[in-house]
Order: C-alpha cells, then structure tokens, then sequence
C-alpha cells in the first residue's frame, strides 16, 4: 500500500511571494508573511466501498448514530430563499418565498454547502464543503442544534461569492475555537482568494493586532487528496462555458452542487455511486451555469447511483410539490427527491 502524506503545515515566512519546490516532500509552497500554500503530493487511486443508510429525516429532530454523517447546511441558490424582492412585491405574491418565512419551512434555502462529520476510531473530523456568502446563517442555526464546534478542514468546490463568501466568518472559528483551519482549493480559485481574500491569504496588509481567520492554504488538483484520512476525489465539471468547478467524491457519495456540464472522463470517476448530491436549478429547464430539473434527472439516468438528492433550488422548486413529482419516478426504479436545510444523512465512510 502506498503510504499518503499529509500536507505540511504552512510556516510563518518573511519572505516575498516566491515559488519554491521542495523535492524531498514533493510540496510546492508559495510563502506569504504568515501564510503559505501546499500541494500534497498525487496520491494512489485506492477503491473504498461505501455502505449507507440512506433515510431522509426531519431537520428538528436528533438522530442517534455513531457512523459518519452528510449534514446539508444549505440547499438553495446564491441569493437564497425567500427572496427579499418576492417578499415586497406587491402585484405578486410569490407562493415558495411566502411559505419559506415560517419557522421549518423546507423551502427556506440558503447558499449550498455540506458538512461532512467523518467518524474515525480515533475520533470525528468535521469536514466543510464551501462556506458561502450565508454561511454564518447556516452555522448559527445548525452548528449548536447538531453539537458542531470545530471546523477540521474546508473544501472549496469554486471561487463564486456564494462558495468563498463566507470565509471571513471562520474568524469566530481560529479566534475562539481553534488555532487555525485546513483550506484545499485549486490553484485558479485561490488566484481569486488573493483578490476577494487579499488581507487573510496575505497578512503583511493587515493593521499590528487585527485578527483575521488563519486559513492554511493546501493546492489541490484534480487528483484524489487526503483530508484527515478520508479519501477525496474532486470530480471535475463546466460551471458554465469555459469556468471549471469541482464535485467530490467521499467513498461511494458523490457531490457536484455547481454543474452545467459533466465532461466524459468525470463519468467514470462516477461509477457505483450509492448516493449522488447534485445540482438542480429550476423545474423546467437549465441554465447557463446549471442543471434544471430536466437535465439532471436525464444525467441520474446516465450514472444510476442508489439514491439522488437535489441541491441548489431556486424559488420556482416548491419542496411538496416537486418531491410528490419526483416520488412518481420510484416506478422506473429512480429513487430521487429535494434535499433541504439541515437534512442529516447517515453514511458509513
């Protein structure tokens, strides 16, 4: 067995930026003042098998399990549901963002992320996928109700506001709870970070005193990774013509939030999945940068995994309705519906 290396902890440099190899550990490291930026090494492709529990339960409720489990922490759309111009609208009343005001409502959506809480005979890591624009939001209402402190590390499937925005907010995280966070993103998107994120990536800017969130920046590729010994796959896709976002892959769960195309070879990377996550705009036709309803269900009939949970709605998708719609597909041997805020998934990882 191939013996996978963590990636090195990022060290204080006074240096200017500067790429450097380090041939010995195979890390490339760009230096920032108190931040630098690893590459873990290309691991071996292993085979894990996964075997889930997939029942869906009511977000108000606590479940008893010592397995791993996926938490959605969000569900919707960069703008998130309800939507304020809905709400104020006076010629129309809009019948999603209406009902997303009251208490539990499963259309309330905020921007899409995931909490994966790996469970290891040494203890759990909580694993973040994303921490957008709303992310502070989500937090609030799961992290206490579901007894989450730490954050072990953070995934970042693109560089969108509604995927990087929150990053500011795991101050309150490396201030009060922990030193530092683990961050794997691509090269690409933490050319963004340096722009959007310039005083975390770079402290040098920053005023003697102010604190910010300590993020250890890890480049990743798209290559299979390790984080706390879970083994990832990024699962590459086209978030619109020319902008390339990534999926993950945790065991045999597969998660794509942000697609508008699968390019072929990331089919094969999809094989034998039990539980696909993935993206699904609207009930009558795509975007751009998304799959709607239509074109999702066509590309669950192409992968055939065990069971599929949409993600990413907008306020057309009205949870009952679009999920008695979607039970309907249980007689062609689809099993598909909505996921929602706070839906906890038991998984063995």
């Amino acid at each position: 067995m191939v013996s996978l290396m963590a990636a090195a902890v990022l060290r204080p440099s006074p240096s200017p930026p500067s790429l450097s190899v380090f041939s010995k550990l195979n890390f490339w490291t760009v230096p920032f003042s108190r931040r630098s930026i690893t590459v873990s090494p290309r691991p071996f492709l292993l085979r894990s098998r996964l075997k889930s529990d997939l029942a869906i339960r009511d977000p108000e409720n606590q479940i008893t399990t010592k397995n791993s489990e996926i938490i959605f922490l969000g569900t919707g759309t960069s703008e998130g549901i309800p939507r304020v111009s809905c709400l104020t609208n006076p010629l129309k009343r809009c019948v999603v963002c209406s009902k997303a005001t009251e208490p539990g409502n499963t259309n309330r959506r905020l921007n899409t992320g995931i909490l994966i809480r790996y469970m290891t005979s040494s203890g759990k890591f909580n694993i973040l996928v994303d921490a957008g624009k709303f992310f502070y939001h989500s937090a609030l209402r799961w992290f206490p109700k579901y007894e989450i402190r730490e954050i072990d590390a953070v995934l970042i499937t693109h560089s969108h506001a509604d995927a990087i925005g929150g990053l500011d907010d795991l101050r309150d995280w490396t201030n009060n709870v922990q030193p530092h966070i683990p961050l794997y993103v691509t090269n690409r998107d933490f050319e963004v970070m340096r722009k959007t994120h310039y005083y975390i990536v770079d402290t040098r800017v920053l005023i003697p005193g102010a604190a910010v969130s300590e993020l250890q920046f890890n480049i990743i590729t798209e290559e299979p990774f390790v984080v706390h010994s879970l083994k990832v796959i990024p699962l590459p896709v086209w978030h619109g013509q020319g902008y390339r976002s990534l999926g993950f892959r945790f065991g045999d769960v597969c998660y794509i939030s942000d697609v508008s195309e699968i390019p072929e070879e990331t089919y094969e990377l999809l094989n034998d999945c039990e539980l696909l996550i993935l993206d699904a705009l609207r009930p009558d036709r795509s975007s751009p940068t998304h799959f709607g309803l239509p074109r999702a269900l066509e590309e669950v009939r192409k992968i055939r995994p065990r069971r599929t949970l949409f993600t990413g709605m907008m306020h057309l998708m009205e949870h009952e309705k679009v999920n008695e719609d979607l039970a309907k597909l249980m007689e062609e041997g689809l099993d598909v519906q909505l996921s929602y805020d706070g839906l906890r998934i038991p998984v063995n990882l």
